[in-house]
Parts: structure tokens; sequence; C-alpha cells
């Protein structure tokens, strides 16, 4: 578990993860946001309207752990669910929200399981992601899917929104972006397979790599 006692050094990380998932096409335009929790319980979150590729140290919105802004700029409007997976994931100090390309495509999908989108397709997945439910379509912003949010993020800290993405906690921001890109990967993988019969993990299988729970 990382404990983010320092905010600048937090701040410079967020900034950091971002280019990377930015210039690495993991995200485009204005889309995304990232947060992390430091340690007096506040959280450090990307602004709303601004992009991954661009967005600058002083650019970061803090809130309370509701998702209250205290200061910077306007927090991304997405803020409630970070606040939603910290509130009841204590061993979370980050959350990775996108809107890439290939789990954003499997968000859209009619026939997928909702209480676990994607297969467990390689050993890396099942270690990163577990099982990846879909909630249910909301507009961007809408609060309404908090307390569903919240719920889920219980026993989930990866879930998919509906024509929307995926949000990621971890014990760390290296780690949720990590778990980010596997779950994306594996998306991918999954409709380069459509049509073809494929050989997943077995249920047995995948419980024995499952991610403990941040």
């Amino acid at each position: 578990m990382t404990v983010y006692t320092d905010e600048s050094a937090a701040r410079a990380l967020i900034v950091r993860t971002a280019r990377s998932l930015f210039t690495r096409g993991l995200t485009h335009g204005s889309t995304g946001n990232l947060s992390v929790r430091l340690s007096d319980g506040s959280l450090l979150l990307t602004p709303t309207g601004s992009s991954l590729g661009t967005v600058e140290e002083a650019d970061l919105s803090r809130t309370d752990p509701d998702g209250t802004h205290l200061d910077g700029l306007r927090p991304t409007k997405e803020a409630f669910l970070h606040a939603a997976f910290y509130r009841v994931r204590p061993g979370a100090h980050a959350v990775v929200h996108l809107h890439s390309t290939h789990a954003a495509a499997v968000s859209c999908l009619d026939g997928v399981d909702p209480a676990d989108v994607l297969p467990p397709l390689t050993a890396y997945y099942a270690m990163r992601v577990g099982r990846l439910p879909l909630l249910p379509y909301h507009a961007p912003g809408d609060s309404a899917l908090e307390p569903l949010a919240g719920r889920t993020a219980r026993s989930h800290h990866a879930v998919l929104l509906a024509n929307h993405g995926p949000v990621v906690a971890g014990a760390s921001l290296e780690q949720a972006a990590d778990a980010m890109e596997e779950l994306e990967e594996t998306a991918k993988l999954y409709l380069l397979l459509r049509g073809h019969t494929t050989r997943p993990l077995t249920p047995g299988q995948a419980a024995a790599l499952a991610p403990p729970s941040p």
C-alpha cells in the first residue's frame, strides 16, 4: 500500500502518469481523470475539462473525502465516482477512469454478462483485474450513479460503465494504471477473438490468481 504523505510528489506523479497514458493512446482529447488519496484523507484529482496530455501540477483540484471542492481548479465532474471507491475501499489510494477505445467498445456491446463483462483470457488479467461488472448507463457526471458504484466497489476494484469506460482503484497510482492497461489490452483481445472459439482460464485458475483487495 502506498500512502501519499507528500502532496507535491503526489501532484508530480499524477501529471507524469497522465502524460504516459495520453501519449500511449489510452485516452484522448479531454477524456479521463485520475486521483490519489492524500494521507489527510483529501483527494487530489485532475480538473474538469482538462486533457491528460497537457494538465499541469498547479491545475489539480483538491476535494474532501466526499468530493466537495476545497481548492484548485474545479474537479472532474466524476469526482463523486472517485469518492465512492475511496469510501468503501480503505486500502485504495488511487483511482483511474479512462475512455480507452477497446474497453469503451466492449461497454457498448449487447449481450455481455453484466456481472463479469470480460473473460479471463490471460493470467495477467486475472491477477490485475479479476471480475469486471458492467454498471448501467448514466450520463457523464450523473451523481445518481454514486450509490450503485459504491455498492459495487465494495467487492470489485474495477468496473465498466456502460457506453462510457472503465474505472479502476488501486493501492497506488502505478498499480491502478497497470490494472487499467491490462483491462484495455484484454478488451482488445476479446474483440479480436470474437467469432473464434476461445480457451479462457478456468474458474479455478482465475480464482488462484485473483488480485488482493486494495
